[in-house]
């Protein structure tokens, strides 16, 4: 085991592209966090496509595009690999305030398989529980018994 890279900023965030061949990360190098795209090989170049600041990148899982938070913007790159790296410009895909969890860096929202629809949390007083239901047909048969009316 080695250290991937070691500079003297803050870097964290790290995630693997589907094809195992590119990794984002953040840094604060700029000084402040930023996203950067660079091979798994190595750190030799790299690419930053935040323009504004950046945090908690994340792949569409189809390899083609980068997700990721800039305050309350959950922003998209495009990424094309092959034969040159091509990053598009950064768009918002939506704005809304989600919570960021314990680690700014490292994502706590995921990406559907179809890399369409996100998982957030949102960030509401007295949400300090998560309440999960098993066997939720049973609970809602015993609830509400079919044929009952409303």
């Amino acid at each position: 085991m080695r250290p991937w890279l070691k500079t003297t900023a803050y870097e964290s965030g790290a995630q693997l592209s589907p094809d195992g061949k590119w990794l984002t990360y953040v840094s604060n190098e700029s000084g402040q966090n930023e996203v950067y795209l660079c091979q798994f090989e190595g750190p030799d170049r790299r690419w930053t496509f935040s323009t504004e600041g950046g945090t908690q990148p994340l792949w569409n899982p189809n390899g083609r595009e980068i997700f990721y938070r800039n305050g309350d913007k959950m922003m998209a790159v495009e990424v094309a690999t092959t034969p040159d790296i091509k990053l598009s410009t950064p768009r918002a895909l939506f704005e809304q305030r989600y919570a960021f969890g314990a680690g700014i860096t490292i994502a706590n929202y995921d990406v559907a398989a179809d890399g369409q629809r996100f998982i957030m949390v949102r960030d509401e007083a007295g949400a300090a529980r998560l309440n999960v239901v098993l066997n939720w047909l049973s609970e809602l048969g015993r609830v509400a018994p079919a044929g009952s009316s409303p």
